[in-house]
């Protein structure tokens, strides 16, 4: 029978504030396999570890049970402390008592001691169980390619190709330079926004390390973290193998054709954001029906953003602040003008924006209507919009020379496909889904395949470089080993319950499934193997399980509950 060991760990007063350690200790250590127990006061510390370290040696323990946090907080840290005594990290568990005891059961301190001795006996089981597994080693392919050659795209393709990796920027656009390319300036400072990232441009195309394919889109996808192999369609057809792929697909701007009530693709006075920059650009600001200089503007905020029945719940998050910026330039140049900005409310989240907002408002007038548009129509050569001041309760009326929509932003062109094609997940609106918003931003979940800017969701250039380069430093992190470690934690077959029916083949949402090719068994390729455990679920003979989850084990975890 295997030697146990259980650690319970007090988190400060995270657990022990509700569960009663000491009482914890004093059950588990009575259980079948369990040869030693102790609590204290942070396990994942240097004197915790310690205190494992020396236990495994003292009682020769070859099973390791540490009841504290989630496991994805420090699962890593306590199977390495294992192994470094002796003990295989894949015979190391986590019970969690923190998150899914502690913390919802506060109320409940003696249910809460109870549930947590009832979880660590189920890890106990889980541990009795458990196979000595050892990673599996990959090649891997040093190469990475990048989708989208906007400011987010060309950040990434840089540092990684400035760290001596190679690259292949893939642009379906005739040049790069993305949705930056199309503004006239930037906020805070009004830069230039073109002479800013025509330096990038440079820098991206005169660079010995970077391959960049315009007019070209990624057609196919196959392979694994560490050894894609990737079809890109331009000119002419080319395949790389890479070993990871940074998406940096930006983003659109939702049709003025689905705004008719903001009068957005009935009336040639009503133009979107990226019409106005065009203007600024070009350094005339015209109205498009007739060519003259409008002496009112009004900027129509959360156009399309916010709004349920357009399915478009959500901030798009970067209209607040160009608004203030276009509006501010637009007084610059038409000092005699006047500006309006109907918003729902301000969300100025960053350094230096609120100040940059309130610049807009004081020291240029522009005049702020807290209130959504009800209607915009056309009258006398005019553009009418209906509002309503919620500050001052009154409806507003504003006869306009111009106005401008600041339209949702959208998920780009082609995002939906792309993310089949990467086998990437994408959310309920289009965006392409990180893989925990908190402790893995940047990264999808498939691995190998990293998020930058605007195709995650909706961000300014800040936001999108500082992303950008979080994206090339997982590339680079990955690309620092000498070889890939695929966990072992992987799905398996037993070949004599396995009647070829193919079930699980369908089910694989990572393609890590096939039939042999000339037995009438099903394979799995264990590169691209996630251990979701979807086969399981799938398959009628229970021919499929996983390693370290396999069903007699887990009928084990559930004796000690019921």
């Amino acid at each position: 029978m295997r030697k146990i060991g259980v650690f319970v760990c007090h988190c400060g007063l995270n657990i022990a504030g509700t569960v009663d350690v000491k009482r914890v200790v004093e059950a588990v250590e009575e259980y079948p396999g369990v040869v030693f127990a102790t609590d204290y006061k942070y396990m994942c510390s240097d004197p915790g570890q310690a205190l494992i370290q020396k236990a495994i040696a003292d009682h020769e323990l070859d099973g390791v049970v540490v009841a504290a946090c989630s496991p994805a907080m420090h699962e890593v840290t306590f199977r390495k402390t294992a192994r470094a005594a002796g003990v295989n990290p894949y015979l190391t568990e986590i019970a969690n008592i923190r998150e899914q005891i502690s913390w919802v059961h506060e109320a409940e301190p003696d249910a809460a001691t109870v549930k947590a001795i009832e979880i660590i006996e189920t890890i106990i089981e889980k541990v009795r169980y458990d196979e000595p597994l050892e990673p599996f080693s990959l090649p891997l392919v040093k190469r990475a390619l990048v989708i989208g050659g906007g400011i987010a795209g060309m950040t990434a393709a840089l540092h990684i190709a400035d760290a001596g990796y190679p690259v292949v920027l893939v642009e379906r656009e005739a040049q790069l330079g993305g949705k930056m390319g199309q503004l006239s300036s930037l906020y805070l400072n009004f830069d230039t926004a073109p002479d800013l990232l025509q330096s990038r441009i440079e820098a991206v195309t005169r660079h010995p390390n970077i391959q960049v394919l315009t007019e070209a889109e990624v057609t196919e996808l196959g392979g694994y973290v560490g050894n894609f192999t990737a079809k890109v369609n331009g000119s002419e057809p080319f395949t790389f193998d890479v070993g990871a792929i940074v998406v940096a697909t930006g983003f659109d701007l939702l049709p003025q054709s689905e705004l008719g009530e903001y009068g957005g693709g009935r009336y040639p006075d009503v133009i979107d954001s990226l019409q106005f920059e065009h203007m600024l650009a070009q350094g005339e600001i015209r109205r498009p029906s007739d060519g003259t200089l409008p002496k009112e503007v009004v900027w129509v905020q959360c156009a399309g953003s916010r709004d349920p029945e357009l399915h478009k719940p959500y901030c798009s998050k970067i209209c607040c602040m160009y608004v203030a910026k276009q509006a501010m330039a637009y007084k610059q140049r038409v000092p005699d003008g006047q500006a309006y900005v109907f918003y729902i409310d301000i969300r100025s989240q960053g350094k230096g924006y609120e100040e940059f907002v309130q610049r807009a408002m004081t020291e240029y007038d522009v005049l702020y209507l807290r209130g959504k548009v009800a209607r915009v129509f056309a009258e006398d050569g005019r553009v009418v919009v209906w509002g309503v001041d919620t500050l001052s309760g009154k409806a507003v009326e504003v006869q306009a020379d111009l106005v401008v929509l600041a339209t949702a932003a959208v998920p780009s062109a082609g995002a939906r496909d792309l993310a089949q094609r990467l086998r990437v997940s994408t959310d309920e609106y289009g965006f392409f889904s990180e893989a925990h918003p908190k402790l893995r931003p940047v990264e999808s979940l498939t691995a190998g395949i990293f998020l930058a800017g605007a195709a995650q969701f909706p961000k300014d250039i800040p936001e999108t470089v500082a992303q950008a380069s979080g994206a090339a430093a997982k590339v680079l992190g990955l690309f620092a080993q000498r070889e890939m470690v695929q966990e072992p934690t992987i799905a398996f077959v037993d070949e004599e319950l396995c009647a070829g029916c193919g079930l699980c083949v369908a089910a694989c949402p990572y393609e890590a499934r096939v039939m042999h090719p000339w037995k009438p068994i099903a394979v799995v390729q264990t590169a691209l193997c996630q251990g979701c455990g979807a086969c399981v679920v799938a398959c009628p003979n229970k021919a499929s399980s996983l390693h370290n989850l396999a069903t007699e084990q887990l009928l084990a975890m559930m004796e000690p509950v019921l």
